[in-house]
């Protein structure tokens, strides 16, 4: 037994830093570590137990063979506990495969280095294996790892390197074919890592490309929030140019009424004084309706219910909305000017006789929960995220801003079409 010592000790360096290599190159699907060192404790001993009359005999070319075999059932075997693509967890194995065959023939010939050869195999094999982990986890693992495409073409080198390797191991004694093609292997050996160096530089040309089209993808996303918030403050100026054109008339009818009403008491023309208080009353209160506490977005119902009712759209609101709110109210308040338009445009496509109605609805329980009602067209219909189609006219850049109010303030947005009933809830 003392004698077949090195090969099992040159059985299990090998073994142990494949795997190693192996985890370091894909991905693990579970955290636990017991469950891979279960697996390498498989491996080895089904690796010693098969090889076991082999190392006996000194048959070392059955031993090769015998491992590349179990290296293919190994990389089938242990794919479940990996989460790469199969054609990514190809290439890994088939690079391990080439990986194997190099370190192999150089551990063959540079083993006479050591004092001791017969250890010498198993020492130069562990050095080499280390080398290419440290270098593979701390120079490619990361970008390796980001890049998911394009396996399938980096896969076509990775197998004509291996079938050129096993070209010249095959056909006689393993160790007659590895002295007798030393030349012809350590150019196989250079250019596999030309090859390879090529394959990481494209992997890094790729992941650099990666990074650019998310970075524009993200300037563009800015790019529309900026149209959405110049759109946004545009329309907030012109309800605040609204509001305060009204409140202007309102204080140019006050002074008028109040001069009117001194000069009717200065005459004792009690009767009349009254007549006007009640006419002026009745009025006020048709005019400046009050529909929620919060005067920015009352100014936005109020425009709106007026222009609803112009286009001869009943409106049924329901508003329980405080003067301070959790989020920004001019933001808010743009939020309802966009659905109440896009209600108010759904029910102008209508030409069917369908009764148009418009019925806006909000409670404020800590959070705002917001809906919105209308009928609506058969041609309206919702993207694949739920969202209305912007190509639609009366859903578009007013709905992406709804939408990203909404993320911003992590709220919850639900569009709804049953029944010709189009259907928005906001939860803020």
């Amino acid at each position: 037994m003392t004698s077949l010592f090195p090969d099992f000790f040159r059985a299990i360096v090998t073994d142990i830093m494949l795997i190693l290599l192996l985890s370091v190159m894909a991905t693990p699907k579970y955290k636990s570590k017991s469950v891979y060192v279960f697996a390498t404790a498989i491996v080895l001993a089904a690796n010693i137990g098969v090889n076991y009359y082999f190392y006996r005999t000194e048959n070392y070319t059955a031993v090769f063979y015998v491992d590349l075999v179990m290296l293919l059932v190994i990389g089938v075997a242990l794919k479940p506990l990996f989460t790469d693509k199969v054609m990514q967890w190809c290439f890994n194995y088939i690079t391990i495969l080439n990986i194997y065959i190099a370190v192999v023939f150089l551990s063959y010939i540079w083993a006479d280095v050591f004092p001791r050869p017969m250890y010498g195999n198993s020492y130069v094999r562990l050095i080499l294996f280390s080398m290419i982990i440290v270098v593979f986890r701390k120079q490619v693992s990361k970008l390796y790892r980001t890049v998911l495409d394009y396996w399938h073409i980096y896969i076509l080198p990775a197998v004509s390197l291996f079938a050129c390797f096993l070209s010249y191991l095959f056909g006689g004694d393993i160790r007659d074919r590895l002295s007798e093609n030393y030349i012809p292997l350590m150019l196989l050996i250079l250019l596999g890592l030309s090859v390879y160096i090529s394959i990481i530089h494209s992997l890094k040309t790729i992941t650099k490309q990666y990074a650019m089209r998310e970075e524009n993808q993200k300037m563009q996303a800015e790019r529309e929030y900026l149209q959405l918030a110049a759109g946004n403050m545009s329309r907030r100026l012109e309800l605040m140019e609204e509001v305060s054109a009204q409140n202007s008339r309102a204080a140019h009818d006050r002074r008028h009424f109040n001069n009117v009403l001194l000069e009717l008491l200065e005459q004792e023309k009690i009767g009349e004084a009254t007549a006007l208080l009640q006419s002026q009353n009745q009025m006020t209160q048709k005019i400046s309706r009050v529909y929620c506490e919060n005067p920015a977005v009352n100014a936005a119902v109020c425009h709106y219910a007026a222009l609803a009712e112009q286009a001869g759209i009943s409106t049924e609101t329901q508003l329980d909305i405080p003067r301070e709110l959790t989020v920004d109210s001019l933001e808010f308040s743009m939020v309802v000017s966009n659905l109440l338009e896009n209600a108010i445009q759904a029910c102008g496509r209508i030409t069917d006789g369908t009764r148009l109605y418009l019925r806006f609805t909000c409670k404020g329980v800590g959070r705002l929960l917001l809906e919105m009602e209308n009928p609506c067209g058969s041609d309206t219909s919702l993207d694949g995220n739920g969202y209305p189609l912007a190509g639609q006219e009366d859903h578009g850049i007013g709905s992406k801003s709804v939408i990203a109010f909404a993320k911003k303030y992590d709220g919850e947005l639900i569009y709804n079409i049953e029944n010709g009933v189009f259907r928005v809830r906001l939860l803020v």
